[in-house]
């Protein structure tokens, strides 16, 4: 999800319905330097012998860092420079696993343009299903 190229669109170049997207492959070492920064060593995303004994049979990436795709789309595709995180809802629903191929969605849902603040629906899917969903709020300074 590298992107050298940010955009900047006022919040009146913005429309209810206007969605962006972007696609990442988990990796292995995605998980691996997610577990350093934030500290979650869990076995379930690291021991892969650990990880066969559970429900989900193999590692699976952490939630957060999956839904931090949606930081990369806000911040620098839509609205993109200039957009402040307010908040963040979400509902993990299915595991998302080393090597799952991430389709990340955000949608604009609602435009408040006094406070200039901007409503999303965010969506994780791995082949077509939804494995996290949530809302956002975005300030545009």
């Amino acid at each position: 999800m590298t992107n050298t190229l940010i955009t900047k669109l006022s919040i009146d170049q913005l429309f209810v319905g206007m969605t962006e997207s972007a696609s990442k492959v988990i990796t292995r070492d995605d998980v691996r330097r997610f577990s350093e920064l934030s500290g979650d060593t869990n076995p379930i995303h690291l021991d892969k012998e650990y990880a066969k004994e559970t429900r989900y049979k193999k590692n699976i990436a952490h939630g957060l860092m999956c839904a931090s795709y949606f930081s990369g789309i806000f911040g620098t595709k839509l609205p993109g420079l200039g957009s402040i995180y307010v908040s963040q809802s979400l509902r993990f629903k299915r595991p998302i696993y080393i090597g799952d191929k991430v389709d990340v969605i955000v949608k604009i849902t609602e435009i408040d343009i006094n406070r200039k603040r901007v409503k999303f629906t965010t969506q994780c899917l791995v082949n077509s299903k939804i494995c996290i969903d949530g809302f956002a709020e975005i300030h545009l300074s």
